[in-house]
């Protein structure tokens, strides 16, 4: 059996609706985005390894009610590794909604679940995901002013507070620079297609060095 530090240890997918990617609630299901990705690709190449994957992603959340969830969501869990993608709802409520997190909410509430995490769970390994948006909606193009704030907001605390930082919206940026069609990787700008939520898991296991 080949060994690693995911061996024999509790990963935990949070965020919102990209994490969550409709995963059935009531069973041990990941849903079929990037952390079901992830769980699938390490599994082939790390069978019989004892990792346990467990996706905790909700839609429609934002920072303050990953907070809300503190106690059932994440320690609870007992998770030994850890990755937060969120933000995107952050912005988008301001321009559905009209109502707003401004981007030192945001960083207040990450900051303090970030603390929290280091404080109740010592031993575990942080991941930070920036949040992104994807060029395939123009009526999206504004959210930009609101968002790009809360991705500097997240490569902070990353370097405060997380072991990894996956820096998801320039790995997007980059893969259309590179001949991708924003359409191919979400269709609404937001939300994933299988192959954007393909590059999200890549990257993420390369990062980690288990790819």
């Amino acid at each position: 059996m080949v060994t690693n530090f995911w061996t024999g240890k509790r990963v935990l997918f949070q965020g919102d609706s990209i994490t969550d990617c409709g995963r059935v609630r009531e069973t041990d299901d990941l849903g079929p985005g990037y952390p079901a990705k992830v769980a699938q690709i390490y599994r082939c190449l790390y069978p019989g390894n004892g990792t346990e994957f467990i996706n905790r992603g909700v839609s429609g959340n934002r920072s303050c009610d990953l907070l809300a969830r503190y106690e059932e969501d994440f320690l609870s869990v007992k998770p030994d590794f850890i990755s937060i993608l969120i933000g995107i709802n952050d912005t988008w409520r301001r321009y559905d909604s009209a109502d707003p997190t401004s981007t030192q909410q945001y960083e207040n509430n990450y900051r303090t679940l970030l603390e929290q995490l280091r404080r109740d769970l010592p031993q575990a390994k942080l991941l930070v995901i920036e949040p992104f948006l994807i060029p395939a909606d123009p009526q999206k193009e504004t959210w930009h002013e609101d968002l790009a704030p809360k991705i500097q907001a997240a490569r902070r605390l990353a370097r405060q507070y997380a072991d990894y930082f996956l820096p998801m919206d320039g790995l997007f940026q980059s893969q259309i620079v590179k001949g991708a069609r924003p359409e191919e990787l979400s269709e609404d700008g937001v939300h994933p297609t299988e192959a954007g939520h393909a590059v999200i898991a890549e990257a993420y296991l390369k990062l980690l060095g288990l790819l």
